[in-house]
């Protein structure tokens, strides 16, 4: 029999990885899924090729990353499922992963896929109903195998053809961690994550914010909302200028560097050259600010906001001289700083 490949949904936490290795284990080529959008695990498109060693070395697994930002950021505007406890999406999350993979499938030769799913481990999104709701809506029926409650399941076409051995699976259950980390130890895996939160709309003040800026926080529309947008709203301190203008502040030197490194054309940059400060960072200033009458009241908010959070002088808080950065020219700005009773409303 030819060489039989499954792809695993893998998220880097202990159930994937016993998931995927279970399987690889009976001699299938398993090819692991790592998914990243901006609310988990994106930075790790920066450093793939030594985030694929560190899965290869660790835990003997061949990994992909897979990029489902635009599809995630679409999906958040109205998930079928609704949201959990904060404003995660999980239901339709793990659709719409099964249903990516699926779409990989032909590009990889595969014939299955994996997932790490655990019944009844976690109430929303891996009670029985919900896991054949996910099944269903993710057109994955009989080819989704759930190796650590496989068991508890109907046979998927994996154990049917006999491209694995069904006893060799698990029964797996409930929300204790016991059997899977007596499993790692079997398959000689020493290392592995604690189990947390790693996506960042299940944190209940970054959900807050993320949520508040899907309802028009700032006046940017909902169908507007870029990659940057929701890693700008996870730096620094946020204002909601009057008008409904955004602004962000770096509280130190990285996130700084941070607000010019997701700076994009149509933002405005601001800081004090000669005394240390935050480096502010107006969003879409160039389409949203340039030109209007409110631009005049905007900059001194701004500039004003930069000269408040600087370093005091000989502990005052004195006028500065800010530079601002737009549209390819820079202008120095004289401002005073903001009073606290001001600004305070902005503060998101």
């Amino acid at each position: 029999m030819d060489e039989v490949t499954a792809l695993g949904l893998f998220s880097g936490g202990l159930d994937s990885i016993l998931a995927c290795r279970v399987v690889a284990d009976q001699g299938i080529r398993v090819r692991a899924l790592k998914f990243v959008t901006p609310f988990f695990d994106h930075e790790l498109l920066g450093r793939e090729r030594e985030y694929r060693q560190e899965v290869r070395n660790n835990y003997g697994l061949e990994v992909e990353l897979v990029d489902l930002s635009s599809g995630y950021i679409e999906l958040l505007r109205s998930p079928a499922h609704g949201f959990g406890k904060n404003f995660n999406p999980c239901i339709d999350c793990k659709i719409l992963m099964l249903t990516r993979a699926r779409e990989l499938m032909a590009e990889y030769g595969a014939s299955f896929l994996i997932t790490g799913e655990v019944l009844g481990q976690r109430p929303m999104s891996q009670r029985r109903d919900t896991l054949n709701v996910i099944e269903r809506d993710a057109a994955c029926r009989d080819i989704l195998l759930r190796p650590l409650s496989a068991k508890l399941m109907n046979a998927t076409v994996a154990e049917r053809e006999g491209w694995l051995d069904r006893d060799s699976l698990y029964a797996f259950s409930g929300r204790g961690r016991k059997p899977q980390i007596s499993l790692a130890r079997e398959l000689g895996i020493r290392e592995f994550p604690a189990p947390a939160g790693g996506c960042v709309l299940t944190d209940p003040n970054l959900a807050s914010r993320i949520e508040r800026f899907y309802g028009g926080l700032f006046s940017i529309g909902r169908s507007d909302i870029r990659v940057t947008d929701i890693k700008l709203l996870l730096v620094g301190r946020q204002f909601r200028l009057p008008g409904g203008h955004w602004l962000i502040l770096g509280r130190n030197e990285q996130e700084n560097d941070r607000l010019e490194e997701l700076r994009d054309p149509d933002d405005w940059l601001l800081y004090m050259p000669e005394r240390p400060g935050p480096t502010a960072l107006l969003r879409r200033a160039s389409k949203m600010v340039a030109g209007t009458v409110e631009e005049p009241e905007i900059l001194v908010s701004a500039t004003g906001l930069v000269v408040r959070y600087g370093r005091k002088v000989d502990g005052k808080q004195l006028p500065g001289e800010v530079l601002l950065k737009r549209d390819g020219k820079q202008e120095m700005l004289s401002a005073a700083p903001l009073a606290d009773e001001v600004f305070r409303p902005w503060i998101v």
